[in-house]
């Protein structure tokens, strides 16, 4: 058995803290795995200081990081004298600057969820996936009941989950569904996630005239009943290194409507999975929910399509195998 720890430093829940909160459980069927930090579901397995350092110093460790300040703080725990490995997931396809790639060096093994992550950052690194909690992102019931219950308006729903934000494209989202929205009474817009200063001035400016059809739901901790009320998911963004959102909401049965980024053509199928567009492409986005919202039946059976590809796929047992191996195989070196 070997003792796992991944670190949690950050404040906002984000889709590295779902990530942490499903792999963790996983990992723990097969090795002693803890977090540490904060922000992260009281339900996971934790470890304090004290009992770190001490067993650091008299058996192998493997601290996880998946962001700058929680590798360095691995880093500083191997300096003290610790029998530490360390792990860094790099989770965006964002050039990193010199520092985060001289940290990146100093760890014994980088993750890189894509080939393209692992291209931009050019260290050697091994690509392993996210895998997610198919117990906890499934389809409901009944998804008329589930929208209801949201207490949004309409009879369906459509929306964007992330981070509000230009590069995050809802911006595009909207400008898409305004001239849709007059003759789709049925379909209620929502934006979920956090939008705060100039980024909340900014989509406030957008929605300008259709406040009442393109809502904002602010930041969800539990957002799972958000996937499960969707019809249509929407995600805009211009660039990702790997986006959880895809997979839940396909696992979710959700009809994903997607950018087309780089990664994505491996995960979802065009027409029988989801639907892409080209980044920034309003008119292709808004033919495609005109088409969509139009036959909302068709968007349904899709949304199944993807349930049932992401079943099985992208269960998180998947990931937590092969980082186990990646583990081991450090510890015995």
């Amino acid at each position: 058995m070997t003792l796992i720890v991944h670190p949690h430093f950050h404040k906002r829940y984000t889709g590295v803290t779902r990530h942490v909160e499903s792999v963790v459980p996983a990992l723990a069927q097969g090795d002693e795995t803890r977090v540490i930090g904060s922000g992260l579901t009281e339900a996971l397995p934790r470890i304090t200081w004290g009992e770190l350092i001490r067993r650091s110093h008299r058996e192998p460790i493997v601290w996880h990081a998946h962001r700058n300040n929680e590798l360095l703080a691995g880093m500083l725990l191997k300096a003290l004298g610790g029998k530490v490995q360390l792990v860094f997931t790099r989770h965006t396809s964002v050039a990193p600057t010199r520092f985060t790639r001289w940290l990146a060096r100093g760890a014994d093994a980088l993750v890189s969820l894509t080939r393209q992550i692992s291209d931009v950052i050019a260290l050697p690194s091994t690509v392993i996936s996210h895998g997610i909690d198919l117990t906890r992102f499934r389809p409901p019931e009944d998804r008329d009941a589930a929208w209801a219950r949201l207490k949004q308006g309409g009879r369906y729903g459509i929306g964007v989950i992330g981070r509000i934000r230009k590069e995050k494209g809802q911006g595009d989202f909207i400008e898409a569904l305004r001239p849709l929205l007059p003759q789709r009474p049925d379909w209620q817009a929502v934006l979920v996630g956090l939008a705060k200063g100039p980024d909340l001035a900014w989509v406030n400016g957008l929605r300008e005239g259709i406040e009442d059809r393109v809502l904002l739901a602010g930041e969800q901790s539990t957002i799972e009943p958000w996937y499960q009320g969707l019809s249509i998911l929407v995600h805009p963004s211009y660039a990702e290194g790997y986006s959880l959102v895809h997979v839940e909401a396909m696992a979710s049965g959700c009809c994903v409507v997607a950018s087309k980024l780089p990664y994505l053509d491996t995960l979802i199928e065009h027409g029988r999975t989801g639907f892409f567009f080209e980044p920034g492409d309003v008119k292709g986005l808004r033919d495609l929910l005109d088409e969509l919202t139009r036959e909302p039946e068709r968007a349904r059976q899709v949304g199944r399509n993807a349930e049932e590809e992401a079943r099985r796929r992208c269960g998180v047992e998947h990931e937590a195998r092969a980082l186990s191996d990646l583990y081991h195989s450090l510890v015995k070196r």
